[in-house]
C-alpha cells in the first residue's frame, strides 16, 4: 500500500503536468497559433543561453523557498494563504540591514538574510498564535496580513528608508547576494547566491520533518490534533512553531529577491504573486521539500520562458493557463488515481 501511494505519489504531479502541456497545445492550436512553434519559443525564453539560464535560476529561487513556506504549514495541518506577506515583510527586513548596519561581508551578509527570515518568522507567529490559542483560522488571518504587510512596507519604504521615494538607495556590497563572477559566466544575468540558500532550506526542511522530535510531533498535530494531545504533546505550541518556520521560509524568500535580484526594496502597487505562487508549487511538489525543488524548477521555466512566446505570436497569457490546468489535474489527483488503478486491474 506505501509503495502503491509513493508510486501514485509521483506518477500524478507528472501526468498532470503532461496534461497541462497537451491542453497548452490544444489552446494554441484553436486560436491560431503552431504549439511547435509556440514549445519552442517557451524553451528558448528559459534556456536559449547562458543570459536566460542564469535569469531562469534566479526566478527558480524564491519558488522554492515560497513553496516551502507553503509546504511545510500543509505538512502540519495548516494552510499558509500569508506566504505573500511574509516575503514583503522579509524584503524589507532584509534590505532595511543591508541599508543600515554596517559590517564586513562575513557579518552583515548572514546577518541581512536573518533578518528576512526572522521577519517572515514572526509574520507567520501572529496567525499561529491566533489559531492556537482562540481558534482563529488562519486563512483569514494570513490573508488580512497580507494587506497589511503591503501597506506598511508601502509607508516605511516613503517616510523611514527614504524621503518620500518610492524605491530606497541599493544596498552596501556586504550585505549582497550578488556575484560578479556568476554575473561573468551569464552574460551578466542576475542570477545569485541564493540559489544555493534555497537548495540549503529544502534539506532543512526534509531534515525536521523526516529526522527529527520536533518534525515528528508536527506531523502528528497535523494529521490528528486531538490524538497528539491526548500522547501528551503540546498541540498550541507546535502550531505557533509551524507558522513562525514556515514564515521564515517565505521571509528568506523576499530576502533572496532584496539582497540577489534587486538590491533593493520599492513601493509595490500590488502584490509580488512570489506567495501565491509558492502554493501551486507546493501542491504539484505533492508537499514534498525536493517535490517542491522539481515544481519550483517547472514553474521558473515557465515563468521565465514565457516573455519569449510572444515572438512566436503566442500570448504570455498562455503559459498561466497552462499553470492553471497542472494545478487543477493536480487538485483532481482522484480521476487521475481512479484512472491509473483502472489500468492497472484492466493490465491483471
Amino acid at each position: 500500500m506505501k509503495s502503491t501511494n509513493r508510486l501514485f505519489g509521483i506518477l500524478v504531479p507528472i501526468i498532470s503536468v503532461l496534461l497541462g502541456l497537451i491542453v497548452g497545445a490544444i489552446i494554441m492550436l484553436i486560436s491560431g497559433h503552431n504549439p511547435i512553434e509556440g514549445y519552442k519559443a517557451l524553451w528558448d525564453g528559459a534556456f536559449y543561453d547562458a543570459f536566460t539560464l542564469g535569469e531562469t535560476i534566479r526566478r527558480i529561487t524564491p519558488l522554492i523557498l515560497t513553496g516551502l513556506a507553503v509546504a511545510f504549514a500543509f505538512r502540519t495541518g495548516l494552510f499558509n494563504i500569508g506566504a505573500e506577506g511574509q516575503v514583503i515583510v522579509g524584503w524589507l527586513a532584509a534590505v532595511w540591514v543591508g541599508l543600515t548596519v554596517d559590517a564586513p561581508m562575513i557579518i552583515h551578509l548572514p546577518l541581512a538574510v536573518l533578518a528576512g527570515a526572522i521577519a517572515g518568522g514572526l509574520w507567520g507567529f501572529i496567525p499561529g498564535l491566533l489559531k492556537a490559542k482562540i481558534g482563529v483560522h488562519e486563512v483569514i488571518v494570513t490573508i488580512m496580513m497580507n494587506y497589511i504587510a503591503m501597506f506598511v512596507s508601502n509607508e516605511i519604504v516613503r517616510s523611514v528608508l527614504t524621503d518620500h521615494d518610492t524605491s530606497t538607495e541599493q544596498i552596501a556590497t556586504t550585505a549582497s547576494l550578488a556575484s560578479e563572477w556568476l554575473k561573468s559566466i551569464t552574460f551578466y544575468s542576475r542570477m545569485h547566491y541564493g540559489i544555493l540558500i534555497a537548495l540549503f532550506a529544502a534539506a532543512i526542511m526534509w531534515f525536521i520533518i523526516q529526522r527529527t522530535t520536533v518534525g515528528y510531533e508536527l506531523k502528528a498535530v497535523g494529521f490528528n490534533r486531538h490524538a497528539s494531545k491526548y500522547a501528551g504533546m503540546n498541540v498550541s505550541k507546535n502550531i505557533i512553531l509551524s507558522m513562525v518556520i514556515a514564515g521564515a521560509f517565505a521571509g528568506l524568500a523576499g530576502a533572496m529577491e532584496g539582497l540577489g535580484t534587486y538590491g533593493n526594496v520599492s513601493v509595490i502597487s500590488g502584490f509580488t504573486n512570489l506567495g501565491f505562487d509558492g502554493i501551486a508549487v507546493a501542491l504539484l511538489g505533492a508537499n514534498n521539500p525536493f517535490g517542491v525543488v522539481l515544481a519550483a524548477i517547472l514553474f521558473g521555466v515557465l515563468k521565465e520562458g514565457a516573455g519569449e512566446m510572444p515572438s512566436a505570436g503566442v500570448p504570455t497569457e498562455l503559459v498561466d493557463i497552462i499553470m492553471a490546468v497542472i494545478i487543477f489535474f493536480v487538485a483532481s489527483s482522484y480521476i487521475i488515481r481512479w484512472a491509473l488503478l483502472r489500468f492497472k486491474k484492466e493490465g491483471n
